[in-house]
């Protein structure tokens, strides 16, 4: 059986592929950039003697997105589905261009929800599999609407666990706090970046629980209570 694995060439996306790989699972790669695609299956394949197949799809285009929802004979095929994607802009502040307000709801949110959904339609059982982030537990100065889409994509999952939670359909969502990615690279961070490689390896052993959601590093469950209880301006300082 295969699973499928969206923003699947940068990141946790890739680590996440190599983690599955490595465990002999059949893999289905997406992302809007083909040539990373094509470089990571054949990596993936001779590494790993594994069926990799790839489809280039960008969230953000209508155009590009509709067709992965007519892909219903390989989704009917898969194991499970996993969404490490996120797509931030610089300035992401309450002024952000619209067209890329609505990119970012497209990419985090929307395009998820609508995934879901249709895929549920075919399966009986399988494994869904969220990413999230700390920066939606309080608005932000910055990064506002990738946080909105973050609390917002938190939400659904809660909320297509509960619909499932008497048949066989595993729901799993992740909050991540700042992982060790090209994105934190060079930033002056307060605290330490959870490792890429750990949180894979979490994935791949937790992608059967019926309904968890797990907090990592696993400290930032404190941290997500204090966000929701110390008053704003004294914690300002440490969310712009």
């Amino acid at each position: 059986m295969n699973y499928i694995i969206f923003g699947a060439t940068s990141g946790l996306g890739k680590e996440l592929a190599y983690k599955f790989a490595s465990k002999k699972k059949n893999l289905i790669l997406c992302s809007r950039d083909k040539r990373d695609l094509i470089i990571l299956k054949y990596d993936l394949e001779i590494k790993f003697n594994i069926d990799v197949k790839i489809i280039k799809v960008d969230f953000t285009l209508d155009k590009s997105f509709s067709k992965i929802l007519k892909k219903k004979n390989i989704f009917k095929l898969t194991e499970g589905v996993l969404f490490p994607i996120g797509l931030i802009y610089d300035k992401d502040i309450i002024n952000l261009d619209e067209k890329k307000i609505n990119n970012i709801f497209k990419a985090n949110f929307l395009s998820v929800v609508k995934i879901i959904t249709n895929y549920i339609k075919l399966k009986k059982s399988c494994s869904i599999i969220g990413f999230g982030s700390i920066s939606g537990y309080l608005g932000r100065n910055q990064n506002t609407f990738y946080a909105s889409s973050k609390r917002a994509l938190e939400s659904f999952f809660e909320s297509i666990a509960f619909k499932n939670y008497d048949n066989n359909i595993n729901v799993q969502f992740y909050v991540l706090g700042y992982l060790d990615t090209n994105m934190s690279f060079g930033r002056n961070l307060l605290l330490p970046k959870g490792d890429l490689k750990k949180l894979s390896t979490k994935v791949y052993e937790n992608k059967n629980v019926k309904f968890k959601k797990y907090f990592f590093p696993k400290w930032w469950f404190v941290i997500s209570i204090l966000l929701k209880t110390i008053p704003l301006r004294l914690i300002k300082y440490f969310t712009n």
